[in-house]
């Protein structure tokens, strides 16, 4: 495990790095991953538009910011995503503020479809979901966490969803970022806050 998660950080991006890759590619016409086609370009363009408005919205709450200041060793938070995935969207400007609430988080971006080895160590039910956050101990070089793909009340929704009708369609898709703008990021805020609760001494 140290070994492939080795390999998947010497091509991780920032975030910051991983948002300018995705803006280069949407001005080819493409988005990331093997496949290429106008549903999954359309997306990613769709979901750079949400990234960058919830990277100016998204405020986490003063509780939230003072136990995530408490964290005092050095973590690396490596997520799984790809550009046309809507859940990461919403998640990934979230997780970057409590990145940016402490220097001990070093926010790290690889790609599910380039990192294949890593991706299967954390697969979901069997499939490779994303956005998927590993936590590494930067001392020990140990997976200490992980989450995702999406928060437990937005996966109720899929699971019911799919129950119901058997399978993810575009009106659960469009349910489903309906819920995540009224939501405005706070379950994923509230996992995280669990998720840190294990990283402080």
């Amino acid at each position: 495990m140290k070994y492939i998660l080795e390999k998947s950080l010497q091509t991780a991006h920032s975030y910051t790095e991983y948002k300018k890759m995705v803006l280069e590619l949407l001005k080819e016409g493409k988005s990331t991953g093997m496949n290429q086609n106008e549903d999954l370009f359309h997306f990613t363009k769709l979901n750079n538009q949400r990234m960058k408005r919830l990277d100016k919205q998204t405020k986490l709450n003063e509780e939230t910011l003072s136990k995530t200041q408490k964290i005092n060793r050095d973590f690396t938070w490596l997520v799984l995503t790809e550009s046309w995935c809507g859940d990461a969207a919403q998640t990934l400007p979230v997780i970057n503020k409590f990145a940016e609430a402490n220097k001990k988080i070093d926010l790290k971006v690889v790609l599910r479809d380039e990192n294949e080895e890593l991706m299967n160590q954390f697969l979901t039910n069997g499939n490779k979901s994303i956005p998927k956050l590993i936590v590494v101990d930067n001392h020990s070089k140990e997976v200490v966490g992980s989450w995702g793909p999406r928060s437990a009340k937005a996966t109720k929704m899929v699971i019911d969803y799919k129950e119901k009708y058997g399978k993810i369609d575009d009106k659960l898709k469009t349910d489903l970022q309906n819920w995540y703008n009224e939501d405005k990021g706070f379950q994923i805020e509230m996992e995280m806050v669990e998720l840190i609760d294990g990283l402080i001494l």
